[in-house]
Formats: C-alpha cells, sequence, structure tokens
C-alpha cells in the first residue's frame, strides 16, 4: 500500500478512537498531534492527553495501539503521550462548549432537549436515592444517554450505590468531566471532597454556588436524561434548583404510610411553587412478598401500610390541577438494599426480582411519554 493510502487508513483508524471520558473522537478533540509513516511502513502517533497524569491514560494508550496495528500494511507503532498546553485546553473547552458562555447551564435553555427529572421526597428513609440509581441505570440499559447527578450535598449516597465511591472526577482548567460508570455518567460532591469522612455543612450562597457548579462546570455532553438525587424536604436546594432548572420536571417518591404520604404530598406542592411540572410519584417498599411454609405460596404482606402512594398522586392531582399518576409500586426486597452496597443496582443485578421488574417499566414509562405542557411555565409575559 502506497504511504499516503497507509497514511490516510490510519487517520481514519484514529477517528475511531473515543476519549472514555468526555465520549468524543480524539481526532475531533485535537488530542492527535501528529501521525507519520515511515519507509518500514511503522507508524509514529503523539497523542496529546487533556492533562498531565490522566486518569484514562492506559485505556487511551491501549485503544490507539489497537487501532493503529489493526490497520492493514501497519509493521508497527511508536506511541507518544504528552499533554495538552493551556491554549490547547482552552480551545477544547470552547470547542465542547459549542458557544455557550462557561458559567451557563445547558440545561435551563428552552431549547434543551435533556428531560431533567428531579428526584424528591418530603423526608428521608424511603429510599429516594435507590429508586434514583435504579432509575438511571434502567434508562441506560434502554439505549439513553444517562447523566446522575448528587444533589443531595450533605448525604451524598449516590457514588457507593454506583460502586464509584473512590473516583475522582477529572478537572480540565475548571471544567470537570463526571465519572463514566456502568454506560452512564456521574457526578457529587462526595467526589470532590478531600476524603471520603470530610463533613461539608453549607448552607446559603456557599451550598447555591456549588450546585452552579455541578450544574454548568461539568461537562455531561448530549443527554436524553439528567437525573438529580435531590436531598428530602423543601430546603435550599430544593429553591436553587428551582431557579437554576426552570424546566425540570419532578418525580415525588413515597412510602404507603400515611406519615410519609402527607410529607410527600409537601414536596410536590413545593415543585409547583417553583413553576416545575409533577410527572408522578413513585410509591417506594410497597409491599413485601412473603413465601408461606404452610401452602406453599407467596403472601402480599402490607409491611408499612398501604395507599400512600395513591393517596400522593391523588391529593396533588386535586390541588395542582393536572393529573399526576401513580408511575410504580416498587416492592420491599433486600436485592435493592444489596445491590446499593455493592454498587450493582438490582436492575441489573437481578432483573427478574419483581423490584427490578417494576423499576425497569418506570423507565419504560418514561421514555414512551409524551411530555405535556400542562403545569410547566412558558416563560411568556402577557402584555396589555
Amino acid at each position: 500500500m502506497p504511504d499516503n493510502e497507509l497514511l490516510a487508513a490510519v487517520q481514519e483508524a484514529l477517528a475511531g478512537v473515543v476519549d472514555p471520558e468526555i465520549k468524543r473522537p480524539i481526532t475531533e478533540l485535537g488530542m492527535v498531534e501528529s501521525v507519520t509513516v515511515d519507509a518500514d511502513d511503522v507508524v509514529s502517533v503523539t497523542v496529546l492527553l487533556t492533562i498531565p497524569g490522566c486518569p484514562m491514560k492506559s485505556t487511551i494508550e491501549h485503544d490507539v495501539t489497537a487501532a493503529v496495528t489493526s490497520v492493514p500494511g501497519v509493521c508497527g507503532i511508536n506511541l507518544t503521550l504528552g499533554a495538552m498546553s493551556d491554549e490547547q485546553r482552552a480551545e477544547m473547552k470552547r470547542q465542547l462548549r459549542g458557544g455557550i458562555a462557561e458559567r451557563a447551564i445547558p440545561f435551563a435553555d428552552a431549547n434543551n432537549l435533556t428531560q431533567v427529572i428531579l428526584v424528591a421526597s418530603g423526608k428521608g428513609g424511603v429510599g429516594k436515592s435507590s429508586v434514583t440509581v435504579n432509575l438511571a441505570m434502567a434508562l441506560a440499559e434502554q439505549g439513553k444517554s444517562v447523566g446522575v447527578l448528587d444533589a443531595d450535598i450533605y448525604g451524598h449516597s449516590i457514588p457507593q450505590m454506583l460502586g464509584v465511591a473512590d473516583a475522582t472526577p477529572t478537572s480540565l482548567d475548571g471544567m470537570i468531566l463526571p465519572v463514566p460508570t456502568m454506560g452512564m455518567k456521574v457526578i457529587s460532591m462526595g467526589m470532590l471532597k478531600a476524603s471520603r469522612d470530610q463533613v461539608i455543612a453549607w448552607r446559603g450562597p456557599i451550598l447555591d454556588r456549588a450546585l452552579h457548579q455541578l450544574l454548568s462546570d461539568v461537562f455531561w455532553g448530549d443527554l436524553d436524561f439528567l437525573l438529580l438525587d435531590l436531598p428530602p424536604g423543601t430546603g435550599d436546594v430544593a429553591l436553587s434548583l428551582g431557579q437554576k432548572l426552570p424546566n425540570a420536571e419532578v418525580l415525588v417518591v413515597t412510602t404507603p404510610q400515611q406519615a410519609a404520604a402527607e410529607v410527600a404530598e409537601r414536596a410536590g406542592t413545593m415543585a409547583s411553587m417553583l413553576e416545575q411540572k409533577v410527572i408522578g410519584v413513585v410509591e417506594n417498599m410497597s409491599y413485601l412478598d412473603v413465601e408461606c411454609p404452610h401452602c406453599d405460596s407467596t403472601h402480599r404482606v402490607d409491611v408499612f401500610g398501604s395507599g400512600g402512594g395513591a393517596e400522593v398522586a391523588n391529593t396533588l392531582t386535586t390541588r395542582l390541577g393536572y393529573d399526576i399518576p401513580l408511575l410504580a409500586e416498587v416492592p420491599l426486597d433486600p436485592a435493592v438494599r444489596i445491590g446499593g452496597d455493592d454498587g450493582f443496582p438490582v436492575v441489573v443485578a437481578d432483573a427478574a426480582k419483581p423490584a427490578a421488574r417494576a423499576l425497569a417499566g418506570l423507565a419504560h414509562t418514561l421514555t414512551a411519554r409524551k411530555r405535556s405542557l400542562a403545569g410547566r411555565s412558558l416563560n411568556l409575559t402577557p402584555v396589555g
């Protein structure tokens, strides 16, 4: 093969190498500084990593080597790994942001196509984070591009539940790259702490700036869904996100008992006050299936009572003036807890479990629905 044809084939192969964090071809990102072919058909490639000591260095080295050596006619490769200059990183950031101002929140744009869902609850202990990670995983299993933002600044449990508790996001001159895991992108304030046991005790402006950074300085790329795990209640985070994400929709999680249902209604009402649409209610830990030793059949046991989810849905429908359905009843199952502890959500660890099927069904419902304007702000101002 002539040298110019071999060079073109090598360049085409390199265009198929994707940066494992940014999810774009390395040629598109300007990471391939030079490619040459010598008289012995040995290819010399210089690849510039985004930062010195890039955590994905070995992956990029392996992928580039595999791509180049797979080209017919190549007799060897000399791979040099360098690092981008400040100017090159700035240019890449400009390209990735697509001209959007650096501090802008892309999901706040009315034309943004990402479905932003805030997973909220009135109180803690209802399994909101478990619902978030399993719903995200189920959406990813359906081929959707999914991001998960752990907005529970104080009680960040998402990294543990997704098996990335010790992961550290890559920082690129002020831009943060979310941690890739199981086909999703994840970011949490817990990943940005100096140590896992460090306590975060923020209020007001500091908390608001942290949330803005997680939304504006993180390069999410093109997402079908962004799920935010909110802290329980109706405090600072809910208020702040209501202002920053006016087009977000809210999924309310509750449990069957009366006390939890009454508090969950407040979370839905809070969303309406912030002009965010409530898309539905999830009743978690709805019941327990128990195998009877006497009749060899399975009986449903309402451990925490019954009807709370339906009550929340009916109350919010009346209060907010549009239909808010009960989207799922997720049974109580130790496999959900085990999956969270092991960092491997039940929807993939044991998809046959009733809880996994209920959560996968919730994902199917969300992907199949047609987005309505009911309950959403149209950003219009009446004129006389």
